[in-house]
């Protein structure tokens, strides 16, 4: 989706005369649910007259210019995309360009520079472009079958080549990058991609008809590539502020190795922003080199998951966090903490040996110690159980009472849910989780193209059916998941055999929780790989088998631990079946089970369903999904 499209030389006059910038910033507000800032709207108005009228120069005012291109499955967006013609193959031809208006930078490293204005390091801008190609490339088989079709570069009109501008001191590839003073170089870049032939302005409008028109396949889940992703070669393409946090920990990984300087990392982001999909590629890299890495979660299912996946030796990298009690300290170049809002305030369980107990040392402390980089991925709202505590604050104060280094990164958009930038301010309104007011579905992605499904259901059939006729159209996996509102019985057996017990019951419809931890059930997955395993569907989730994990479609049934009550959130302690949870205080209980319903809704990569057992809640649901 593109916000405007046009040719080069229709769109020249509109900039010019300063009504584009407008048009764009009037578009956004439609298609985008935050809209833009006046930052970006200042930069439309100074960039887009400068390059337009340069492609107008080179010849090329019949291409088709495509401006502020989201990425398929993905909340960011490419400036410009010209589409026409390959003057010698006469075949369609496409360049990526961003454009910046950087003139002066106070420092580069590899591929991040740092800009006087922004709060964190940033992206270099040839990377940044590489990195777009790669994930179109990636995201669109017709692009992957044409080698050579797309092409990209980065363009600095304010900024000098020589001077003070140290930008260029850049290794660049075909990703190259052009400033004011090579702005011939750019141009002869273009006619060498784009033929300037008049003649091809149909076949360029056709182009671009082409490329908006691509089926895209799906994101990569996020498990079908661990294998490859630890042992052989990158299979996930990071973008922008995930290069940023990648490329800071290998920095960090480096300093350590020759000044001793231990640093921590903390990658803030919600669900589906891409924590794990880092945490993995931090792993292949690090591991490939020969560092001494390790990846640590407080959950279960996501570590046994992982360590299935891999099937050898390279499994043992996954642990827990309270696996490090007696490890000895910096004896991991880095460890990767995911979901680390799950760190407790100590590693001591009814099985730690005493002399363990004694020392009383604090888990956080713990993982920081062990590695010269321990990395922290980290969503705050995602806590779910009394005694979770890993946050921002709790981090930073042990990494500098330790005398470390502390760099974070803020994660923004998310890579779940279609990339619908939309489907998170919704559930946040729904939900009541932030300042925004409930919006029904329809009218937040009215007049845009938005893909991502959402729906209410009127009853536990209706809903799984919806997932099934999903699956059946479209492909892909569902799976059922519900607030912990139900007992979860031991398993029974029927004839010497292990079977699982039908504890939702809602009317007529029943299903069996996923199995127990560790218990070995027919027909059933052990509980770890619920999320992963086919016969999951046959049971329902709750948030401890569903944290981590992505699915394509997604059923959520809402328990009457959490109801609507004369237009605010309710919640019920006593119909609460979790023994942690129903034990903590008021305010804290009604936090933990928002949290367990946000999880829930964000595990849906292409769809969700909802249903409430609550009739005053299903009529909001219902309201709320029109």
């Amino acid at each position: 989706m593109a916000l405007v499209r046009r040719s080069a030389q229709q769109l020249l006059p509109e900039a010019q005369a300063g009504r584009l910038h407008l048009e764009l910033a009037e578009k956004a507000r439609v298609s985008f649910e935050s809209g833009v800032g006046t930052s970006e709207i200042r930069s439309w108005e100074k960039s887009l007259p400068v390059f337009l009228a340069d492609v107008v120069d080179a010849g090329l005012g019949h291409v088709e210019v495509l401006l502020e291109h989201r990425l398929p499955h993905n909340p960011k967006r490419v400036d410009v995309i010209l589409c026409g013609t390959h003057p010698k193959r006469g075949t369609p031809s496409y360049v990526v360009v961003e454009l910046k208006q950087w003139s002066t930078v106070d420092e580069t490293d590899g591929d991040l520079v740092v800009i006087p204005r922004y709060g964190q390091p940033v992206l270099h801008p040839s990377a940044q472009v590489r990195g777009y190609c790669e994930y179109l490339i990636d995201s669109t088989p017709a692009l992957a079958e044409r080698p050579g079709a797309l092409h990209g570069f980065a363009y600095l009109h304010n900024a000098m080549k020589s001077g003070v501008w140290r930008i260029s001191n850049y290794a660049f590839d075909e990703y190259g990058l052009y400033t004011l003073d090579t702005k011939a170089e750019m141009l002869d870049k273009l006619r060498q991609l784009l033929d300037t032939a008049a003649g091809t302005r149909d076949a360029a409008r056709h182009a671009a008809e082409e490329f908006l028109s691509f089926k895209h396949a799906p994101s990569k889940p996020l498990l079908d590539r661990v294998a490859v992703e630890v042992k052989e070669r990158e299979q996930f393409v990071l973008l922008d502020e995930q290069q940023v946090a990648f490329k800071l920990v290998k920095q960090a990984v480096e300093r350590a190795r020759v000044s001793k300087q231990q640093t921590v990392v903390v990658i803030l982001g919600g669900p589906g922003s891409g924590k794990s999909v880092i945490a993995l590629s931090l792993l292949g890299e690090l591991a490939r080199q020969g560092r001494r890495v390790y990846h640590a979660t407080g959950s279960s299912a996501f570590t046994k998951t992982l360590r299935k996946l891999v099937k050898d030796r390279t499994g043992a990298i996954f642990k827990y966090f309270n696996s490090f009690t007696k490890s000895e300290e910096q004896s991991l170049d880095m460890i990767v903490c995911d979901e680390a809002h799950r760190i407790r305030e100590t590693s001591s369980n009814r099985f730690t040996p005493a002399d363990v107990r004694a020392r009383g040392r604090r888990q956080v402390n713990e993982l920081i110690d062990v590695a010269r980089v321990p990395v922290f991925l980290l969503d705050e709202h995602q806590v779910v159980r009394p005694g979770e505590m890993g946050s921002l604050v709790e981090i930073t104060a042990a990494a500098e009472a330790l005398g470390c280094r502390v760099d974070v990164v803020r994660l923004s958009g998310q890579y779940r849910c279609g990339g619908s930038e939309f489907f998170d301010a919704w559930g946040a309104g729904l939900l009541g989780t932030g300042t925004r007011q409930p919006t029904t579905w329809s009218s937040l992605v009215a007049e845009t193209d938005d893909k991502f499904l959402v729906r209410s259901a009127d009853s536990p059939e209706e809903l799984e059916q919806w997932l099934l006729d999903r699956q059946q159209e479209f492909g892909g996996t569902a799976r059922i998941a519900a607030g912990y509102c139900w007992r979860w019985s031991a398993p029974a057996s029927r004839d010497g055999v292990k079977v699982l017990v039908p504890d939702v019951k809602i009317g007529s419809w029943q299903r069996p929780w996923n199995a127990k931890p560790d218990e070995k059930v027919a027909d059933a997955p052990e509980s770890h790989y619920w999320a992963s395993d086919p016969r999951g569907f046959s049971q329902v989730g709750c948030v401890y088998t569903a944290q981590g994990f992505e699915y394509d479609w997604a059923g959520v049934i809402f328990g009457p631990d959490f109801v609507r009550r004369d237009g605010s959130w309710v919640a019920e302690a006593k119909h609460s079946h979790d023994p942690n949870v129903k034990r903590a205080d008021s305010a804290h209980f009604h936090s933990l089970i928002r949290n367990t319903y946000k999880v829930l809704l964000s595990r849906g990569m292409r769809g969700v369903c909802l249903y409430s057992t609550d009739p005053e809640t299903q009529d909001y649901l219902r309201k709320m999904t029109d």
